[in-house]
């Protein structure tokens, strides 16, 4: 078996019941084989990237220890989205469940099917502030902080979401 390796999962949603879908979501991240849920941060609310004519997202953050190979955990969350009837229609599109793998160790990969870290997380604030929520002192494989990423990150259309009861405690 592999050494364990913490992995970062971004998760959104903007429809069919989003805040359900990535409460579920969490939870069953936490069922992955070969995979412990860590924590996650709270539920933040965004606007959508790309056209407006669409609902807002709700996103988050999961922290998973896994001893999949990134790859195969990339498989794992492409089958809890086909659970959640995720259809890839267009990119930046309406979506029931989209989980990113956002960070996985330190590792930098760039193929076909799997970039990490996450090419949009240093410029999304619906990814850097729910990061930053579970993991402040988060050095990136690049060696910048999470923190300096952060301070420079407008919180421009991020809303944190208050009493909406978590999956976890």
């Amino acid at each position: 078996m592999a050494a364990a390796v913490i992995a970062y999962i971004g998760l959104g949603s903007n429809l069919d019941d989003p805040v359900r879908q990535v409460q579920t979501a969490l939870v069953e991240l936490g069922e992955i084989q070969q995979s412990c849920l860590l924590k996650h941060s709270s539920l933040y609310r965004s606007a959508p990237m790309g056209r407006a004519d669409q609902p807002d997202y709700i996103n988050a953050v999961a922290a998973v220890e896994t001893a999949l190979a990134p790859h195969e955990l990339l498989s794992q969350l492409q089958r809890l989205e086909a659970r959640h009837q995720r259809v890839r229609r267009e990119r930046w599109g309406a979506r029931t469940l989209d989980l990113d793998l956002l960070l996985f160790g330190a590792a930098v990969i760039d193929s076909e099917q799997l970039c990490v870290p996450h090419p949009g997380l240093a410029a999304r604030n619906f990814i850097l502030i729910p990061l930053y929520e579970i993991a402040p002192d988060l050095i990136l494989p690049d060696n910048r902080g999470l923190s300096e990423l952060v301070q420079g990150c407008p919180r421009t259309g991020l809303q944190r979401l208050e009493n909406v009861d978590q999956p976890l405690s």
